[in-house]
């Protein structure tokens, strides 16, 4: 048994890493579907298959339980996918198999709220706004999922998404720290000036974005709060293993690293972060 990690591209690994190291002695697959990446500019049906294609390929390699660590995954396919598709598979394969996001413990985080929570529409003037920044992909601002599911929880927070439509691909592709501080900076002022004052708080809604988190940290007001989306995955997937013993984490400290693109070392950006040589198999 073994959680799997799905991504378009290197960009899970952020969330693999505090997974790691919350359960060191749990069995890991990634899957990096590099081949497709990335995929915030594909249309939604593409993600969808997509999608539906990588956690099945874990569900072969014996992972139970998989764990979307991308955002424009988890807001386009994984509703779809819970409800039209695992059903079925789950009686195919003949054992429990489940997929789960990054989006909702990301949420219950910047509200400091549970999902089951749905906040009394009161109309009362709001006194004080906490602004709440998004920087994601293309795919996942057009969902409108944190605006939308963030709203329904909390009245005073008013939540402003930024797309980025480059930035992960530069990540993807190993761009120069200059040109990817630079991306990043434009983005920054691009929202700060849409909401008319900077941010209070900021969510990096892709999961690449974490790998230069720094950089967004340099951008945004000094002190400006980061939800990181790792650290709210990690507590999430304690308490749903806690709630649900049918699923089995493993115990032999497996890490099994696929990519459906080129197979070998990463680049030089993922290993900085990484903190380690990192070599991917074919998937």
């Amino acid at each position: 048994m073994a959680i799997g990690v799905f991504d378009s591209g290197v960009g899970g690994l952020t969330v693999h890493r505090k997974l790691v190291r919350r359960f060191p002695g749990a069995d890991f697959v990634y899957l990096a579907d590099q081949a497709n990446a990335p995929y915030g500019g594909r249309p939604g049906e593409e993600i969808v298959e997509l999608t539906r294609a990588g956690c099945d390929r874990l569900f072969a390699e014996g992972c139970d339980l998989v764990v979307l660590a991308c955002n424009t995954a988890s807001a386009i396919a994984l509703r779809r996918l819970q409800q039209t598709w695992l059903p079925g598979r789950r009686r195919e394969l003949g054992r429990p198999v489940n997929v789960l996001g990054i989006i909702v413990p990301t949420i219950e985080a910047a509200t400091g709220l549970p999902w089951e929570h749905e906040a009394e529409r009161r109309g009362d003037k709001v006194e004080k706004l906490d602004i709440l920044a998004v920087f994601a992909t293309p795919a996942t601002a057009k969902s409108r999922v944190y605006e939308i599911e963030i709203d329904k929880r909390r009245q005073d927070v008013a939540v402003f998404v930024e797309p980025c439509p480059e930035l992960a691909g530069m990540i993807e592709g190993n761009a120069g720290a200059v040109q990817l501080a630079a991306a990043i900076e434009t983005h920054v002022v691009q929202i700060t000036a849409r909401i008319g004052r900077p941010p209070d708080r900021a969510i990096l809604g892709c999961t690449h974005y974490e790998i230069v988190a720094d950089m967004f940290r340099a951008a945004l007001k000094p002190g400006t709060p980061l939800i990181h989306q790792p650290d709210a995955t990690a507590e999430a997937l304690a308490a749903y293993l806690a709630r649900h013993p049918e699923y089995e984490a493993g115990s032999s400290g497996l890490r099994r690293f696929l990519t459906t693109g080129k197979p070998g070392a990463q680049h030089e950006l993922v290993e900085t972060f990484w903190e380690a040589p990192l070599s991917f198999e074919r998937a």
